[in-house]
């Protein structure tokens, strides 16, 4: 694969994690506050809100930094 490309790729690879991080912090509310908004002020739910966030932005970096680099050693 050209240098160029995977250097470009390598970039959308690691922004792509936040932007999909962001939606995701942003609709968690709308998926799993059920609207109580005593619920959503908890301790609680702010860890699984930050844990669920950073969780899906991993795998969507550790995916995309694969594919990225699978095919760059030849």
């Amino acid at each position: 694969m050209d240098n160029t490309l995977t250097v470009i790729l390598g970039i959308v690879a690691i922004l792509l994690p936040l932007v999909v991080g962001r939606l995701f912090w942003k609709r968690f509310d709308h998926y799993f506050g059920k609207g109580d908004e005593v619920y959503m002020d908890t301790l609680g739910y702010f860890i699984k809100k930050i844990g669920l966030t950073i969780l899906v932005a991993f795998i969507i970096l550790w995916i995309g930094i694969s594919l990225v680099f699978n095919g760059s050693a030849s």
